[in-house]
């Protein structure tokens, strides 16, 4: 007798493919200021950071608030030295001392805070220098990237930075990134400028905004 042929069992239709699960977004929550009072002299910046989480810095200014997303994995020494000072108020008070239309807002001179030393901002620091961080591959490619202002040695920093205003790529591989707005960049651009972008010449009349505060997160 002939064999029948076997029966082809039926190919089930395809199922679509579950998405990806989104990545969690990161909880925020304050960290504890480390002294109760302003200080602005110390001999070196105590580690207080973890580069394995992640640090939001909310600069509280008289324009409103700009939120930053510090860069702890990529430039952990510059991350480390402002969260550190930030804990300690020594931002509280002190202005965007230089702000140039099309280029940047600079801050983090402790001597802003007092206008009878307006001939000496920009000079200050907070005690201690320390070496950029130039090898971590960010630039600053656009508007509100964070970065350390210093001299012209690599190891010059302190206390003070700058956000961009505009792209500053020419900035790029020569001073440490660290940071990125992520909220409040409308607010950035409302700061007062106080010097002209050709020959940085003082703006007559410009009253620099304050930095009020200064609050530190950390993701959970």
């Amino acid at each position: 007798m002939a064999c029948a042929p076997a029966t082809q069992p039926q190919a089930s239709a395809p199922q679509p493919t579950a998405p990806a699960p989104a990545p969690a977004t990161p909880t925020f929550v304050p960290v504890q200021p480390l002294s109760a009072t302003r200080v602005t002299t110390f001999p070196s910046a105590a580690q207080v950071t973890d580069p394995a989480r992640t640090y939001r810095a909310v600069l509280n200014t008289t324009k409103g608030p700009i939120t930053l997303e510090l860069y702890a994995k990529q430039a952990p020494v510059a991350v480390n030295n402002f969260v550190f000072l930030a804990l300690n108020g020594f931002y509280d008070g002190t202005r965007f001392h230089r702000v140039i239309e099309g280029f940047m807002a600079q801050g983090g001179d402790p001597q802003s805070t007092d206008p009878a030393l307006r001939a000496r901002w920009g000079t200050g620091g907070p005690g201690y220098n320390f070496r950029a961080e130039v090898g971590n591959g960010l630039r600053f490619d656009r508007a509100g990237v964070l970065g350390m202002a210093r001299a012209a040695s690599l190891d010059s920093q302190g206390s003070q930075f700058f956000i961009t205003l505009a792209p500053a790529d020419f900035l790029s591989g020569g001073y440490t990134v660290f940071g990125q707005v992520v909220s409040g960049l409308d607010t950035l651009q409302r700061l007062t400028r106080t010097a002209t972008p050709n020959g940085e010449v003082p703006i007559p009349g410009a009253q620099p905004d304050l930095i009020q505060s200064v609050q530190i997160l950390v993701s959970r």
